[in-house]
This record gives C-alpha cells, structure tokens and sequence, in this order.
C-alpha cells in the first residue's frame, strides 16, 4: 500500500513539474519589452518616439513573439513610423493600457500625413484598453474659422500600409485631426471591439477607411464621429462589417468612387447587424459624376435599424460638391447586385430611399426585401428613383419606385417617386 502511495505521489510530483515547465517554456517564447524600461516618460510631457521605436527595433530582432507594453499613464509621442522592411519578425503585440497623446501644437501633426504609421509589416496586434487620443479639435477649430483654407490638412491617427495578417483589438481613438483608422493596400485585417469618438462636427474624421485592401473583418465597434463611421474606397474587396454601432456620423459609405479614371472596383461587401444613429445618411454608395472604369458588384446591408437618419438608403451617382470638375458629366461607375434585407426605422426625411444612378451607367441587380422606413408622417414617406432597376420581396415601405424590367436600357429612363 505504502509503495502504491509513494508512486501515486512521484507520479503527481512529476506532473506538476511537467506542467510548471511547459508553462515556463511558454512565457519563455514571447519576449516582452516595456518602453518604462526604454526610457519612455508616462507624464504625457516627453516626447516618447526614442523609446518605442528602440521596442520596436528590439522587437524585430527576436526570434519568436514579442510584446511591447505601454502601461497605464500618458505617453506624448510625435509622428512615428514602425517599418516592416527593416522587421524580421512576424509576431509582434503592442499591448497598450495607457493613452498615447499628440502634442500640444496641432501643426506637428498637421504637417504629415499619418500620425502613427505601420508600413509593411507582418503578424502586428494591437490590443488593450488605451486611447490614441490625437487632441484634434484645435485643428477642426482653424479649418472652421474665417482662415480655414490656411491650416494644414490634417493627420490619420492609426495608418496600416502594405500589410498583412494585421489585428487591432479593444483601443479607443479620440478626436483624430483627419481619420481614426486607415487600411490601405493591406490583406487579412480584424478590427474588433474598438471604440472611436469625435464630435459630430468635426471635418473629415472618418472612423475606419478601408481601401485597395482583401479580407478585412469589422467587428463589435463603435463610432461617433463627423463623417463617415466606415468607408470604403476603390479596391476594396471581401469586406465583412458586424455588429457595428454608428453614430453621429455620415453612415457607412462606399465611396466616394469616379475619382480617377482607372481605378479598382469595390466587390463583396457586407454589412450585417447594425446601428445607425442621428446620421446624414445611412447606409450609402457614392460616385462622382464624371467617367469612371470603376464598379461595385456583390454589396449587402442585412439587418440595420435607422435611427433618426436624414437619408437611410441612398445610392448617389451625381456627386458633385461645388459643381466643379464634373458639372453635366455621368457617373462610369457600374453598381450591380446590391441586396437591402431587413432595414427597418425612423427617417429626418420624406425621401427615406434614394437611388439616384447613372443614365450611362445605369444601377441593376438592386434588391429590396422587408424594408420598413418611416418619416415622421407616415403618409409622407417616399422612394425616389433615377436610373435603377432591380426587384422587391416582402413587405417594402415606403413603396419601391425601382424599375422591375430587367430589358432596361439608357434610353427608357426611370425618373420616379413614390410615395
């Protein structure tokens, strides 16, 4: 019995520092670095760039994953660029729980393009529970005043470029001067769980932009801002957009499109379960008015509830602001086979579904199924059409103008609505 015992007992012993091990070994394998460590200030007075971009350098030239903490406390950083050529490592996580800041005086910012850069790299995360908080309304502050056309353009908050396998988790952008978040010419994104934040005024803040990018996944986030909560430029395709809160905002735009001659096509997009709220507009394509090889082919809005949105369906081939560059001229861009499913709420105005298309370019493929929009005289609500044929399923109100003659063509135009 006493020998049964004892082996029970190695045999436990033996376990645990198995277990212990492996877990050591496992630590082992993510070398962490603390830009604390580095050199970095938390009082949100010392310019920081010296300390990250040495975690960064330190971080590229570790065999295996590495981490970089930013713990709780203020960080002032400059324009910084984090760059993927000089990296050889592909498992990097920025941990952030404290709040990087801009400094002070909006022109340092002002003067480049993008605040915090990421420029071909590979496998990076950032993930916690801090702020980018770019100070931006100083900056919207000039481009308001009678001087407007002298300040400088503006900065993007948070920049992936040429990237790819790229996840950014759990952070919160505050008040950029230009847009929160850019990914461009990048492949294989999660944005999950971020919160971004602006005043609803604010110039040209964008929350998410997604551009010449593949398999970029838009989860769980929230947007108040004062443009667009995500939009979606030429080239951009297999986006999926989930369970997304928006607004104050300009919606979710693709667009806007026609802005070059040979430029890519928007293709799969889906935007599924979603909230939009005191908005412009809701769910919206944008094209300019002049010739365009561009297309947008395969789009889904499935299951949006409107909430006091002044234009809560709206395809906008026209665009012309100012009338300058494309007075008189069509839209090139194709829209084909886009699907509205389940969009249902309140609408600012009468015209709660607009399709205003292209007489070159004519919209086809639309689809409406159970939609329900209400202005707030129910007997008011209308659909304005131009151009655009399509088919309805289910209850549709306000009434489909769409033209359901699938024989049609430039020269039969549909100028409609209903009400």
């Amino acid at each position: 019995m006493a020998k049964s015992f004892n082996k029970y007992i190695l045999t436990i012993c033996y376990l645990c520092t198995f277990f212990l091990s492996l877990t050591s070994s496992i630590s082992a394998a993510t070398k962490a670095y603390n830009v604390l460590e580095l050199g970095a200030k938390p009082t949100g007075l010392t310019d920081t760039s010296t300390a990250f971009l040495s975690a960064w350098e330190a971080a590229c030239k570790t065999n295996g994953s590495a981490s970089i903490t930013v713990p709780k406390g203020r960080y002032l950083l400059h324009p910084i660029e984090f760059r993927g050529s000089d990296c050889n490592n592909n498992d990097i996580t920025f941990y952030i729980d404290g709040t990087i800041v801009a400094p002070l005086d909006y022109h340092v910012l002002g003067r480049v393009d993008r605040w915090v850069w990421f420029d071909r790299v590979s496998g990076v995360t950032i993930a916690g529970h801090g702020f980018f908080d770019a100070k931006g309304t100083s900056l919207w502050n000039c481009k308001k005043g009678k001087n407007g056309d002298k300040c400088p353009r503006g900065s993007t908050t948070l920049t992936f470029t040429s990237s790819n396998n790229i996840v950014i988790k759990g952070i919160t952008s505050l008040n950029s001067q230009l847009y929160h978040i850019v990914i461009n010419v990048c492949k294989d994104v999660l944005i999950e769980a971020v919160k971004i934040r602006a005043a609803g005024n604010s110039p040209n803040t964008d929350g998410i932009h997604v551009q010449e990018s593949s398999g970029v996944n838009i989860m769980n986030t929230k947007v108040k801002t004062g443009d667009d909560c995500v939009s979606i430029g030429p080239g951009a395709k297999n986006l999926w957009i989930e369970r997304i809160s928006c607004g104050p905002s300009h919606g979710i735009s693709i667009g806007s499109l026609a802005k070059s001659m040979d430029e890519e096509g928007v293709q799969n997009v889906t935007v599924k379960t979603a909230v939009i709220s005191y908005s412009t507009t809701g769910v919206r394509i944008k094209s300019w008015g002049r010739p365009s090889n561009g297309f947008v082919q395969g789009v889904i809005f499935q299951d949006v509830l409107m909430r006091y949105v002044w234009n809560p369906i709206i395809i906008e081939q026209n665009y012309c602001p100012h009338n300058k560059n494309c007075p008189g001229q069509e839209s090139g861009v194709q829209i084909s086979d886009v699907k509205y499913e389940n969009i249902r709420g309140t609408s600012l105005s009468e015209v709660a579904v607009k399709f205003d298309c292209s007489g070159t370019n004519p919209c086809t493929g639309i689809q409406l199924q159970n939609i329900n929009l209400q202005y707030y005289d129910a007997n008011k609500t209308q659909s304005y059409c131009k151009n655009a044929v399509g088919e309805i399923s289910g209850l549709v109100q306000p009434q489909s103008c769409l033209n359901l003659d699938k024989e049609f063509h430039v020269t039969r135009v549909s100028d409609t609505v209903f009400g």
